[in-house]
């Protein structure tokens, strides 16, 4: 068994003040919806620099001390691991803005169901906000290929 394979990193982070979430409306039809912003992560590049690039790209913030709190993950039709590291803040400078990427707005979480988020959002926000979660990973489900299921660990 190989020790090593190719790999993709992104980042997300959820950007709070407490009641409310900065979401974004993704425009891109792979995941569209709304969710929490994001991007690659570039060579060379600390992931702590990244999520404070992307979210400076996307969003107009400046975020400070954005937290690991998590990891996503999955295996592409590609074959390559797919990892998004799931980052949180509350300390944020700026003038919050959008991006080509998608809308961004302030959504109370009392209020989320009242918008079409994507698909895994619900299991994703619970990695966020669960410190007994720190996984969340899709695998197929045995026997069906094309069925995916997720797993929270």
């Amino acid at each position: 068994m190989a020790r090593s394979e190719k790999a993709v990193v992104t980042v997300l982070c959820m950007v709070h003040d407490g009641t409310r979430l900065l979401l974004q409306n993704r425009v891109k039809a792979d995941w569209r919806g709304y969710t929490l912003p994001g991007g690659h992560v570039e060579k060379g590049e600390s992931f702590v620099q990244a999520v404070t690039r992307e979210m400076r790209e996307e969003t107009g913030l400046t975020v400070h001390a954005p937290r690991l709190c998590g990891i996503k993950q999955f295996q592409t039709d590609a074959d390559e691991r797919y990892i998004v590291l799931l980052f949180k803040t509350d300390r944020f400078s700026g003038t919050l803005r959008s991006s080509e990427e998608g809308e961004m707005v302030w959504v109370e979480r009392d209020a989320l169901d009242a918008y079409p988020l994507v698909e895994d959002f619900r299991e994703l926000l619970s990695v966020f906000d669960r410190d007994d979660l720190t996984e969340f990973q899709y695998e197929r489900a045995p026997g069906t290929p094309a069925d995916w299921r997720v797993r929270l660990y």
